[in-house]
């Protein structure tokens, strides 16, 4: 949920917050012996003078832009470290009433008001790779496909090709790919495919999120606050 994107669109100012002090822009003119210059993608110096105007506003405007989004990315991690300890504040008091940690090991847990309007959300996922079984199930799926001909359903070769995005190579669907799992098909090569795609699951590690809902009133649906600037 703590992605950075584009702030503002072109053109948009960029207000300072009250009480803070604005970040620090690099300038993208540098001075040699008196002359000024700007650097090109090569590395190469350019007189000022021979850089199109519009050229140096992009620079200029570029490095504003990033000025401020690698301030606010800060504040960001910033905030996501305050929750956590915060949060951690909590689950204190409920291990040493409890003698045992809200929401368990798994750490899902649900923080709410007392009113039922605001919601902090904890989630650990599971950060998954595949091994080289993967490949083997993809092969006996491709037997079984080809054997069945057109007396295979056309929603299961869509599923497939979701899985492993043939025009993507290499990448998998993950979402689909436990979706293919759930299939019920009694083909000893199908069976064999499955057992191959379980096998070929690995956790490598997790990863904690935290997720911000409010709502007008209990009967009301949960609004997401977002953190993530692309969604916002």
């Amino acid at each position: 949920m703590f992605e950075t994107a584009p702030i503002l669109p072109a053109g948009t100012d960029i207000e300072f917050i009250p009480g803070r002090a604005a970040p620090a822009i690099t300038s993208g003119i540098v001075e040699v012996g008196g002359a000024r210059y700007m650097r090109n993608g090569e590395g190469h110096l350019l007189p000022v003078e021979l850089v199109p105007a519009d050229e140096q506003l992009e620079d200029e405007q570029v490095r504003k832009i990033m000025a401020f989004a690698e301030d606010l990315s800060a504040q960001v991690a910033r905030f996501k470290e305050h929750t956590f300890a915060d949060l951690n504040g909590i689950q204190d008091i409920y291990r040493q009433e409890y003698g045992t940690e809200k929401g368990g090991q798994k750490g899902n847990v649900t923080y709410q008001t007392k009113d039922g309007l605001m919601q902090v959300k904890v989630q650990i996922a599971k950060l998954i790779e595949f091994g080289p079984q993967l490949q083997e199930a993809k092969t006996l799926i491709d037997e079984c496909l080809v054997e069945w001909g057109a007396e295979s359903r056309a929603e299961i070769r869509a599923l497939v090709n979701r899985v492993f995005n043939v025009e993507k190579a290499g990448q998998i669907n993950k979402a689909e790919l436990f979706s293919l799992l759930r299939l019920e098909i009694r083909d000893d090569r199908w069976v064999r495919a499955m057992r191959a795609i379980r096998d070929s699951i690995r956790v490598t590690g997790t990863k904690e999120y935290v997720r911000f809902y409010k709502r007008e009133h209990v009967a009301a649906p949960w609004r997401a606050v977002t953190i993530d600037l692309a969604a916002a």
